[in-house]
């Protein structure tokens, strides 16, 4: 699902009212992030992995120190039968009665899936026995599935997004530049492009690697470097 900047300005207005409002899973590149700054408001984006694509926001007035994420990633196992992959899976998934925009994205991992949900359908799949008649275990991984998140400093010499990419998750600007190419590293949702740049509160997620949130321009340094601040999840 996507987003128009006139419902987002709608939901802005209704946090600003005094109501915490939560979307379904929407596509996190088509929200237009500069509308959810606003010093009235606060807001959580969360797609239950470091890089997910479809997330669910939440808004809320300043004043609520925070609110929960309103998503719960799960894990299916398959017990026998003819293997399913992703696609099998969200044919199944899409027999079940839950709501449109209920179930975000799905990562295969060691053979088993992850499911993000919202708080309704995880409990509809926690009390999964079967699916598509095949038995399945189920397990409730939690907010969030990977290795976690920290803030990180670090010196750059440009916003480019090859160079900040690759010096937030540590690895050479050749390799982060070969996921460009491959089309697997996005900027707010959308494919990289060469030479692009990113900016305050842009988001830069790279398949295997996680996500970059980038905070903010910490200083200029003499020799005309940047120091930033980035919070890595992966």
């Amino acid at each position: 699902m996507t987003m128009t900047n006139k419902e987002l300005q709608g939901l802005v207005a209704k946090a600003r009212g005094g109501r915490v409002v939560r979307t379904g899973f929407v596509d996190g590149g088509s929200l237009d992030r500069r509308l959810l700054d606003d010093p009235e408001i606060g807001y959580r984006l969360s797609g239950g992995f470091p890089d997910a694509r479809q997330m669910v926001l939440t808004l809320y007035p300043a004043h609520i120190p925070e609110v929960d994420s309103g998503v719960q990633v799960i894990g299916l196992t398959q017990q026998g039968g003819i293997p399913w992959d992703e696609q099998d899976l969200r044919v199944q998934l899409g027999r079940l009665d839950l709501e449109e925009g209920s179930l975000g994205d799905i990562r295969e991992v060691r053979g088993s899936f992850q499911v993000a949900a919202d708080a309704k359908a995880a409990a509809a799949l926690l009390a999964l026995t079967s699916l598509g008649g095949q038995d399945v275990s189920v397990e409730e991984i939690g907010e969030t599935s990977g290795k976690g998140s920290r803030v990180r400093e670090v010196v750059v010499p440009s916003m480019r997004a090859d160079v900040v990419g690759a010096k937030g998750f540590g690895v050479s600007r050749a390799y982060f530049q070969q996921g460009i190419d491959g089309g697997k590293v996005r900027l707010n949702g959308q494919p990289v492009r060469a030479g692009s740049e990113v900016h305050e509160g842009d988001s830069l997620s790279a398949e295997g690697l996680g996500r970059i949130d980038f905070r903010r321009v910490l200083n200029e340094t003499r020799r005309g470097n940047y120091k930033v601040e980035l919070e890595v999840h992966r």
